[in-house]
């Protein structure tokens, strides 16, 4: 088998896929100790890949001031390559078509098997040259597309953009992320109609992670599931995030497995800050891992990015409310053997 066709049929199966947070001192310098204990957490949880420099790493690890694009990619694959089993390798690439090949081709030199392709810096490119773009992408590294929602940086793709991209031979999935039904629909009906059976469909919707699974998409008298999921929500709760993902794994939409998707999108508008614009996004990913003793605290790079007013009280209550859908004790057992 292939490489390539070995990678499709991983991404098939259906594997939970954390986005990797970044690790700050308090200097909010590279915590490379907890930098691995993170990594370590996702492998021991049961992650069947990690994401790395991706919107839940900050895109701002690519700026010259700070130099940890490729500190950070090495650190995740060197954890993914101790790994008892195959995991998939994703790194993010960001920016304009010659910044995003050169991040392609560190990807590959580092050994990651595909690319996360965020056209946010293209906000104003015309469809061809978003297609052309993603086609020189291809070239270096299979790709997954990225349908980013506009309120953290994306832009709105059309279904039409999605059909041209599904034609791209060398993308081996898509990561659903606009956070909107309809856009959503938009990329599965592209897909379906396609005829790329071959493309594997991820959720990164996390506020409608359950939703996702449990909906038979039908178009064109052709029906697709999405399988994974790549989710910034699965970097907290990785382990109950893999049973959550077997017990829906083409499942029926029951009231039980209904009523858990409420309680999974309360938590993820808590942790994401949906009060205020996914201001606090990120840190609040951070205050979760913090207090699991994972994180020394939730520094980000921009330092003006912290949790917002009322946010930590409404991360206090949904983790109060739903301890069946977190980490604490499985993190608690193995928390100072990751941090070695």
């Amino acid at each position: 088998m292939s490489p390539i066709s070995d990678l499709r049929q991983r991404l098939h199966s259906g594997l939970v896929i954390p986005a990797h947070p970044l690790a700050l001192t308090g200097e909010r310098r590279l915590d490379e100790r907890r930098q691995r204990a993170l990594s370590r957490y996702y492998i021991a949880a049961g992650a069947g890949g990690l994401a790395v420099g991706v919107h839940t790493t900050q895109f701002a690890i690519r700026e010259a001031r700070h130099g940890l694009l490729e500190p950070v990619l090495a650190l995740a694959a060197e954890e993914m390559r101790r790994a008892d089993r195959p995991l998939v390798r994703i790194g993010g690439i960001c920016g304009e078509t010659a910044q995003a090949v050169r991040e392609a081709a560190l990807l590959s030199r580092l050994g990651y098997e595909a690319g996360l392709l965020s056209l946010g810096a293209m906000r104003d490119a015309t469809e061809d040259a978003l297609i052309d773009h993603c086609r020189a992408v291809a070239e270096v590294i299979p790709v997954v597309g990225f349908y980013l929602q506009p309120a953290v940086g994306g832009r709105v793709l059309p279904c039409q953009f999605w059909r041209r991209f599904a034609e791209i031979g060398n993308v081996v999935a898509v990561k659903i992320a606009p956070f909107n039904r309809y856009q959503t629909q938009d990329v599965l009906r592209a897909v379906i109609e396609s005829g790329r059976d071959d493309i594997a469909l991820y959720t990164g919707n996390d506020d409608s992670i359950v939703t996702d699974f449990l909906t038979p998409f039908r178009f064109a008298g052709r029906e697709r599931r999405i399988t994974g999921g790549l989710l910034g929500h699965w970097s907290v709760g990785t382990r109950r995030a893999v049973e959550l993902l077997e017990r829906c794994r083409n499942a029926d939409a029951k009231p039980e497995l209904m009523r858990l998707g409420v309680e999974v999108t309360d938590c993820n508008a808590a942790f994401f800050d949906a009060a205020n614009g996914f201001r606090g996004c990120i840190a609040g990913l951070h205050e979760v891992l913090r207090r699991q003793g994972l994180l020394e605290g939730i520094w980000c790079l921009d330092e003006h990015e912290t949790l917002s007013p009322g946010q930590r009280e409404e991360i206090d209550r949904v983790l109060a409310a739903y301890p069946h859908l977190h980490d604490d004790d499985f993190v608690a057992r193995h928390r100072d053997v990751w941090l070695r």
